[in-house]
């Protein structure tokens, strides 16, 4: 087996693929501590702050992807492709890496490409559950793709395949024991059920107004709520909440301890992006996913299909939840042999190893 010395990872505009990325990184790291990665991003998204904060080295790629509406910098866009192979491709010949990982976002198809010309390895790692177009077309070139669910053998060669789940932050899905410290630190009672609303780093507007249209509810039955709303709502909110009573409710625009989140939780409501259903799976809480109908190919429906399947969570549509959402958490709250089942479902689907699992994927393909 080949020791694995030079490596690029390339991908993200979210940290659903930067924090996976990261993970793999520290992997690689851990098991050949010399190994030096390079990370190749597109200019201006969040993974040139984020990589160098972790500790590695990137260089971005002026790649952007295409506007659904029509805008002038559409027409921009095939330049910026071929500004962006061209410099993927003096990268790779000036690194010399033995193996390229892709891990999804605008930078990945370019590196990965260069890459391949280059005869190069490559490894994608698709995170959900219905593949992308992009990482169709480069999984024909690829050695191995690393997937987090059963089922992609439409989109991908059966021998390419391998199931490993995605790579999550231990630190986040790490809850065992912590569940009276979780409840202390939001001020909240152990004496009351509590409910996390996740929906992102940027907030997501329905499940946002839902919550503001019903929260009276909650506060009714006495449930206490952790509501992550996003940057760009938390002010708006603050302002129409600001009659309400504020024991049992905190609102945020950002929780920096997830952990103490996940742990002070009964149940979690959430988007079905596919970081966060693996967060899920690990820490094993009753879910309620309300999937963004705002991304590519519709893979958070595909996302929460595949827990919905396997009675793994309960999977309410953007369109009704604004009415559904809060009288559904109520009645799972308040129904303690679903919680237990959906619980014991969702944990069967996690994956603890998978970051090791793709490193060691990895390892095969340098042999």
């Amino acid at each position: 087996m080949k020791k694995i010395d030079k490596v690029i990872i390339s991908g993200g505009g979210t940290g659903g693929h930067i924090f996976p990325a990261i993970a793999i990184a520290n992997e690689i790291k851990k098991q050949n501590p010399e190994a030096d990665i390079l990370f190749v991003g597109a200019e201006g998204k969040m993974e040139m702050e984020k990589v160098p904060q972790a500790g590695y080295k990137i260089i971005g790629l002026p790649i952007r992807g295409l506007q659904r509406k029509f805008t002038l910098s559409n027409f921009s866009l095939p330049f910026k492709i071929i500004k962006s192979l061209l410099k993927a491709r003096k990268t790779i010949i000036k690194f010399q890496p033995q193996i390229v990982i892709g891990v999804g976002g605008y930078a990945s198809g370019p590196t990965l490409l260069a890459a391949s010309w280059r005869k190069i390895p490559t490894i994608i790692q698709e995170q959900n559950s219905f593949a992308g177009k992009t990482n169709i077309i480069l999984g024909k070139k690829a050695h191995k793709i690393c997937v987090a669910y059963a089922g992609l053998e439409q989109f991908f060669s059966e021998n390419k395949i391998v199931i490993t789940g995605n790579p999550v932050r231990h630190e986040v899905v790490d809850i065992n024991g912590k569940k009276e410290i979780a409840l202390q630190k939001f001020n909240f009672t152990t004496a009351k059920k509590t409910v996390l609303v996740i929906g992102g780093s940027l907030g997501a507007r329905t499940i946002n107004n839902a919550l503001l249209k019903y929260i009276h509810l909650f506060q009714k039955e006495e449930i206490q709520v952790i509501w992550q709303c996003g940057k760009l709502y938390k002010s708006a909110l603050e302002e129409k909440l600001k009659q309400l009573p504020k024991d049992g409710l905190i609102l945020t625009d950002f929780i920096a301890d997830m952990d103490l989140a996940y742990a002070a939780a009964d149940i979690v409501i959430s988007r079905a992006g596919a970081i966060s259903v693996s967060e899920l799976c690990m820490v094993g809480k009753p879910t309620i996913l309300v999937p963004s109908p705002n991304v590519a190919e519709d893979h958070q429906t595909h996302n929460a299909v595949a827990l919905v399947n396997e009675q793994a969570a309960i999977l309410i549509k953007d369109k009704n939840a604004v009415e559904q959402l809060v009288p559904s958490a109520i009645d799972l709250i308040l129904n303690s042999k679903q919680q237990k089942e959906l619980s014991s479902n969702i944990t069967k689907l996690a994956k603890p190893n998978a970051t090791r699992d793709i490193v060691n994927t990895l390892n095969e393909v340098l042999v």
